[in-house]
């Protein structure tokens, strides 16, 4: 069967049609965090409920670029990215949430420092594809999309989607050596 990819296509939160709750984002090693999520479908009610708390949770999140299922306690491959106003970012798609998604083009590998809600005292350089072909489905609607990016907002999906296979920046960093205490807390 051949899958009809589109971009956003001008999604937005709206499109979820629910009011998203703030969650308790857990901290490792809560082992949620180091299992791979299962997949889910993207039409159903507990999805689109999941996708609208994600949201929620990330906009009083101050720094927040990202926030996957997991994160939140829920085994699932569901995550938001918002990279809106990051001064790193050059590509920026505003906010959306993909469910299911992989990585299908990865390429110009290069290392940069980042830092999760869920190791809150520790950042690290972690090496990452600057520019990256991404496929998921969108919450609600279940459309197939096909996201192009680079740069940050490339780094903040690959970070994403980590979490949803059970890893933590911390998992690719380079050793020892490339882990560093936070200096600002946001």
């Amino acid at each position: 069967m051949s899958v009809e990819y589109a971009g956003l296509d001008g999604w937005t939160p709206d499109a979820l049609a629910l009011p998203g709750q703030v969650r308790p984002v857990v901290a490792a090693p809560n082992p949620v965090l180091s299992r791979p999520g299962g997949e889910v479908d993207p039409t159903a009610e507990e999805t689109v409920q999941l996708a609208a708390d994600l949201i929620a949770t990330m906009r009083v999140s101050p720094g927040c670029v990202g926030l996957a299922a997991p994160q939140v306690g829920v085994g699932a491959q569901v995550f938001a990215v918002d990279v809106t106003g990051h001064p790193k970012a050059v590509t920026v798609h505003g906010v959306f949430v993909l469910c299911n998604a992989r990585v299908v083009e990865a390429s110009r590998w290069k290392a940069g420092r980042e830092g999760c809600m869920s190791v809150p005292d520790l950042t690290g350089d972690v090496k990452r594809a600057s520019r990256l072909v991404v496929e998921g489905e969108l919450p609600g609607s279940g459309a197939s999309v096909r996201l192009v990016t680079d740069g940050f907002e490339a780094r903040a999906l690959q970070h994403e989607i980590d979490h949803c296979a059970g890893l933590l920046f911390l998992d690719r960093v380079a050793g020892a050596h490339a882990v560093y205490q936070r200096k600002v807390y946001l």
